[in-house]
């Protein structure tokens, strides 16, 4: 074995490679070639086109406008989600202090590291039934609910929280960030619980408060997960699919009202799927892919640094 290394290695490599190539690459290559024809996905009878799929991406309203809904998600999401998993990771691990004055988590944070990952178990299924009721456009619904009760609306004119074009993307985002913000809490605070605790006291012992703990100490110390979150939740911000798709009006896969909630990735499968343009929707997958691919470069270039040991 000493001297075969290499095609034992080889030997082993081989069958996941090429399961990979089979099943990952070469259906990107796929999508690839028939985005430059007029496929319509029933049959194998196709035209070759050139870039015009691609050049009629660019002057449909539809699809600009659910690019700028994506690039919407792509701000919001990374920022509010690890913002919030940010500070409530802090708290729940170096925001208390000790009898003695050392640093621990406010009281009773194993509890409420559980009770915020939850949302993180839950399947697309199942967010998009809850939230379902949450949203509701009548008295019925939760948000509806507690709002007659306090008098802030009435109840012959509930607030259409899917149905009104200016609330509804944000509504895809607040359960967004509801469903991430736990694991990325969970993620920072790993991280944070490899930082030694000499290294907090001592800044404690410097004068430094909650705040200059927080901005010279642990996020310094955090970037590089702070970049993975960054990357992963740049990803999401992409793919909505699931989500718009179930619990917004339309035409198919949802995006409405009026568009007002679309997505790519809803517009690619209206277009694969209902009016039978295939060709044109393998294009979008393609430009979905290079801007995911762009983006995550960018944001990994943006975002380097040298790392701080300790």
């Amino acid at each position: 074995m000493r001297h075969r290394k290499y095609p034992f290695i080889a030997g082993f490599l081989f069958v996941p490679l090429a399961l990979y190539l089979i099943f990952v690459i070469w259906p990107y290559l796929q999508t690839f070639g028939y985005s430059f024809t007029d496929w319509q996905g029933q049959s194998q009878t196709m035209n070759f086109i050139g870039i015009d799929n691609y050049k009629a991406l660019f002057s449909d309203s539809v699809f600009m406008t659910a690019l700028g809904h994506n690039l919407l998600f792509l701000i919001f999401v990374p920022v509010v989600t690890i913002l919030l998993a940010l500070f409530f990771a802090f708290m729940l691990n170096v925001g208390g202090r000790g009898k003695s004055g050392g640093v621990k988590g406010v009281t009773g944070s194993p509890v409420y590291k559980v009770l915020f990952f939850l949302p993180q178990v839950l399947s697309v299924a199942i967010l998009a039934v809850l939230f379902g009721a949450v949203y509701r456009s009548d008295q019925s619904g939760l948000l509806n609910g507690v709002l007659i009760k306090l008098h802030l609306v009435t109840a012959a004119n509930p607030i259409e929280w899917l149905n009104d074009p200016n609330l509804v993307l944000w509504c895809i985002l607040a359960i967004l960030v509801w469903w991430y913000v736990g694991f990325y809490l969970v993620l920072f605070s790993a991280a944070m619980q490899s930082i030694p605790k000499d290294i907090y006291e001592a800044a404690l012992l410097d004068g430094a408060g909650r705040s200059q703990t927080f901005f010279r100490v642990t996020l310094p110390l955090l970037w590089d997960s702070m970049q993975t979150a960054w990357v992963y939740l740049s990803i999401v911000a992409m793919d909505v699919f699931a989500l718009v798709s179930t619990l917004t009006p339309g035409t198919g896969y949802g995006g409405g009202p009026d568009h007002h909630s679309e997505v790519m990735a809803t517009d690619l499968m209206r277009n694969f799927q209902f009016f039978g343009k295939s060709g044109y929707a393998c294009a979008m997958g393609v430009i979905i892919l290079l801007l995911t691919l762009i983006l995550s470069a960018i944001t990994l270039r943006v975002s380097r640094r040298e790392r701080i040991e300790f």
